[in-house]
């Protein structure tokens, strides 16, 4: 008998402590967008500094992938950009900011037809040409114990990082609720 693994039932979205919650680039004007990625690059601080000069454009150009394949699955999104949150905890993100914290919501709070996962970081997910079957695919939360159970939850088989890219599942949250009525965003 094969073990079934333990779905996470919480998101989290982790972030650093002088920029608050949930600012996220892509919402940016691109040329406020290219301001700010220039300012965090040059601050030498963060994960975030690390970035490649045309990230920002690859980011955009992914974002309208995801939300275009997540519509073919169903998916109802309120946002032209995603909120960014990850199945469960990652630790490892955590440390990608200098003051790192972190927000956890219960699943349950969300919209299925407002969220989209990718195994692994977006990124790789849709960019890397090496073969493993996730690649390239966008899946929904009634898609989420099958894909668990297919490959498991990549913070349990790569923590380290040692096999890969793929540290956690990404979500991607397409509308500012429960966000908004949880006070995690203005208004």
């Amino acid at each position: 008998m094969t073990n079934t693994p333990q779905i996470p039932d919480f998101l989290t979205h982790y972030y650093d402590a002088a920029r608050g919650p949930f600012r996220n680039l892509s919402t940016l004007a691109p040329d406020a967008a290219e301001r700010l990625q220039a300012t965090i690059r040059a601050s030498g601080r963060g994960f975030a500094s690390q970035r490649n000069p045309d990230y920002l454009a690859i980011r955009r150009a992914l974002e309208r992938k995801i939300r275009a394949l997540f519509i073919e699955k169903g998916g109802q999104p309120q946002r032209d950009t995603p909120h960014y949150m990850i199945l469960g905890a990652c630790a490892w993100v955590k440390s990608w900011y200098v003051a790192g914290c972190e927000v956890r919501v219960p699943l349950d709070q969300f919209d299925p037809a407002q969220v989209s996962l990718t195994y692994g970081d977006s990124f790789p997910a849709m960019r890397y040409g090496d073969g493993k079957p996730w690649r390239g695919q966008v899946y929904t939360l009634a898609e989420l114990p099958d894909l668990v159970q297919r490959y498991d939850l990549p913070q349990v088989w790569n923590a380290d990082g040692s096999q890969g890219p793929d540290r956690y599942i990404e979500a991607q949250v397409w509308s500012d609720e429960p966000l908004r009525s949880l006070g995690l965003l203005p208004g």
